[in-house]
């Protein structure tokens, strides 16, 4: 159901609503204008509840404030919507229409003022303003575009956030304006009502987008990570032959773990394009959003987004299990439903990949057990031990010279490792991926060591990534290292 239509439910032959940014909602008819709430409407909220009423093809006009004009239909009742700008405002009017007998609105009944009722431009769209900004933020090699009402915009390049010194302080009413250009319907509806919302925006033959629109202090803002258009293949990360393994099991739950940026979806998605080149399966993805776009190779690939295709992770994963899947990639195992069905769904004969925010891969089967109530948690370890089959936890080191490299740390579900699941010594997980090098296990703390020897990482920058910093410390001094940090030089 739209926000608008219980306004619309309201409105008689003859009355029209009228909505105008900056001020509240009202029905006018020949007796006069009542206001039909008490809420002022900025153009933002305005131009999100026009999108979720217009028909797909003109949503795009109206986040520009193109004029344009449409029918919406609800129930038995049809109105026609008339926005546009006028002046400074934006402003919808929506009027009674009754449809006459071939199923046409009568022309007369859909009366709104000449000026916010005009038909969209047959000549070529403008591109969204954002668009110039995010095409500057490629040219520069930015991870990422920070926006912040009342300040300049910031890059995120090689890990260090620059501010754009030629661009203008972007005002929160232009922040507004901004963003709305690009926001779909139902994330400006969910905006308005939470002040926080994600969605992916791209730039045909440049970049996808993903997007995080927020509220702050300032007013509103966003962050914009650059999703390539080209995949970077498994081969090209470097990942192990170990690693890689993982993409040919018949069944089990494979997780990619590490804080927010460290290229967790990007190796994700260089594992689901090793199985489109090398199986021939049916691959369904559960993202928020869709993030990297695969094409058909050697495997069918749903790829589903929550809120646009699906109500959350686990519904999408539930609802899976009746789509005949091979292979199911799930983008966050945020919650205890999401997690346990992917556990389940792991045990029934499918290969499950899942993320989670964990910085070790020990502390990541701590974390999945600690979700669940205590009198669950001992068949969850059990359901673990015999599911769990890979972790592969990552993290990204700024390079010397320039660029960023991922440090991973992988831990594959042996006999001896299922054991310990099994038995609740997750503590115990370190000491058996210390003696497992043969079988592909690697630590965080020696891959960061291997860089400073090889002197790809900074010995500074290692040590910040370092999990076990004392370790770190006295591997750099059995290579006669020092670190140059306050309080760590000898």
């Amino acid at each position: 159901m739209a926000q608008l239509d219980k306004l619309i439910e309201k409105i008689q032959a003859g009355q029209e609503i009228i909505l105008e940014s900056g001020k509240a909602p009202v029905l006018k008819s020949e007796s006069g204008s009542a206001p039909m709430l008490s809420q002022q409407l900025s153009i933002l909220q305005l131009t999100g509840l026009i999108q979720e009423i217009a028909p797909v093809g003109l949503r795009e006009l109206v986040a520009q404030h193109t004029t344009v004009k449409f029918e919406y239909a609800i129930g038995t009742k049809t109105v026609a919507v008339a926005c546009g700008s006028e002046g400074d405002q934006f402003t919808a009017r929506i009027s009674m229409g009754v449809r006459n007998g071939n199923g046409a609105a009568s022309e007369h009944q859909f009366a709104a003022k000449p000026e916010a009722v005009c038909q969209p431009s047959s000549g070529q769209e403008a591109e969204p303003e954002i668009n110039l900004l995010l095409r500057k933020m490629f040219k520069m090699g930015a991870s990422d575009l920070h926006l912040t009402s009342s300040h300049r915009p910031m890059v995120r390049v090689n890990g260090d956030m620059r501010e754009l010194s030629d661009q203008s302080v972007i005002h929160q009413d232009q922040m507004g304006v901004l963003l709305s250009a690009i926001m779909p319907a139902h994330n400006a509806a969910q905006f308005n009502e939470i002040h926080d919302t994600d969605f992916a925006h791209e730039i045909t033959g440049l970049a996808r987008f993903r997007v995080n629109v927020f509220m702050d202090r300032f007013g509103m803002g966003a962050v914009f990570r650059q999703i390539p258009m080209e995949i970077v293949t498994a081969e090209k990360l470097g990942l192990s032959k170990e690693i890689m393994d993982l993409c040919f099991l018949s069944k089990g739950l494979v997780l990619v773990t590490g804080p927010t940026g460290s290229g967790k979806s990007t190796t994700l998605c260089a594992l689901v394009d090793f199985i489109n080149r090398h199986r021939k399966d049916h691959i369904i993805t559960i993202e928020d959003p869709i993030e990297f776009v695969h094409q058909k190779k050697h495997c069918l690939i749903n790829q589903r987004e929550v809120h646009v295709h699906t109500r959350s992770f686990s519904q999408a994963l539930r609802a899976a299990l009746r789509e005949d899947p091979d292979i199911v990639l799930v983008g966050e195992m945020r919650d205890l439903e999401t997690i346990s069905i992917a556990i389940e769904t792991a045990e029934t004969g499918h290969l499950v990949f899942g993320t989670l925010h964990t910085t070790t891969a020990a502390s990541t089967v701590d974390r999945i057990i600690d979700q669940f109530p205590a009198d669950r948690q001992s068949q969850i370890r059990t359901m673990l031990s015999t599911s769990l089959k890979g972790v592969i936890s990552q993290t990204l080191c700024k390079k010397i010279g320039g660029g960023r490299v991922a440090a991973m740390e992988a831990l594959f579900v042996n006999s001896a490792v299922a054991n310990l699941i099994r038995e609740g010594k997750i503590y115990q997980i370190p000491s058996i991926m210390q003696t497992g090098k043969k079988q592909g296990m690697t630590m965080l703390g020696e891959v960061l060591f291997k860089y400073v020897v090889d002197k790809v990482v900074a010995p500074e920058e290692a040590y910040i990534k370092a999990t076990d910093k004392p370790a770190f410390v006295a591997m750099l001094k059995s290579k006669g290292i020092t670190l140059h940090l306050a309080g760590l030089e000898d």
